[in-house]
């Protein structure tokens, strides 16, 4: 099968082409880099001419309120009637555990529009809802720093490695549509501020978590299980965050 991932450059989308090459199949990474941009259309007509399945794991270069939701509106405006003209059979795209539950947020505003234009498309499509990535941790510790403190929800989370959520989107993306919401994420469930304060022990890094509920999740007030898949059929990764840690 011919499959176009887009951001197939980045951090989740160079892990799935490279697995997705593997099984054997035709696979494009494609970003404005290689002539393709999902923002003004450039491109796309040519990428997806044939293609089977559109992969999306592009993400806003911006994370400034208007510019995330300008982003994901027009990026998928355009990448979705591409698709539909070219005759594609499945629309995958990543997302966020939580997402609908985090309209305090810009960046998480943006993503609410993604999802709407996908269920609204008429395209066969798999969404997939991901916990955060370890790799992330570094920068939910930066955007909570105030002076030597990380000001931090004392939430649930179940943070993911990016080799899991690669691992999933592969076996996704060569799965039928579900035309709905696959949810994945780690094995280990834990307090947000306790983990970051464990990254940051483990980086040597003398900053200290401060736990307060009210703390902002990037413009977002979490509640307990805002973070953590609730339905009980996640896909569970097989990392740990102490193997990642220790590695």
């Amino acid at each position: 099968m011919k499959i176009v991932i887009i951001g197939g450059t980045g951090l989740i989308g160079s892990k799935t082409v490279a697995l997705l090459k593997q099984r054997g199949h035709e696979v494009i990474a494609a970003s404005p880099a290689s002539g393709v941009n999902t923002l003004t259309g450039e491109g796309l007509a040519e990428v997806l001419a044939g293609t089977d399945i559109v992969v999306d794991v592009a993400n806003s270069p911006s994370f400034a309120d208007d510019a995330v939701l300008e982003f994901f509106t027009k990026s998928g405006t355009n990448l979705l009637a591409a698709e539909a003209e070219a005759g594609v059979k499945h629309h995958v795209a990543l997302s966020v555990v939580g997402t609908d539950l985090l309209s305090e947020s810009g960046y998480f505003r943006g993503k609410i529009a993604q999802e709407k234009l996908i269920r609204a498309s008429g395209m066969p499509y798999t969404i997939v809802h991901s916990t955060q990535f370890f790799e992330f941790l570094g920068g939910i510790a930066a955007s909570a720093t105030a002076g030597e403190d990380v000001h931090l929800s004392p939430a649930l989370i179940q943070p993911i490695s990016s080799d899991d959520v690669a691992a999933a989107m592969a076996d996704i993306t060569l799965a039928a549509p579900v035309n709905g919401i696959v949810e994945i994420a780690g094995p280990d469930r834990m307090r947000l501020s306790d983990l970051v304060q464990k990254y940051l022990v483990s980086i040597k890094d003398p900053r200290k978590v401060v736990a307060d509920e009210h703390a902002r999740y990037f413009g977002a007030e979490l509640k307990e299980t805002t973070l953590v898949p609730v339905s009980g059929k996640e896909r569970l990764g097989a990392i740990h965050i102490d193997s990642w840690l220790n590695r």
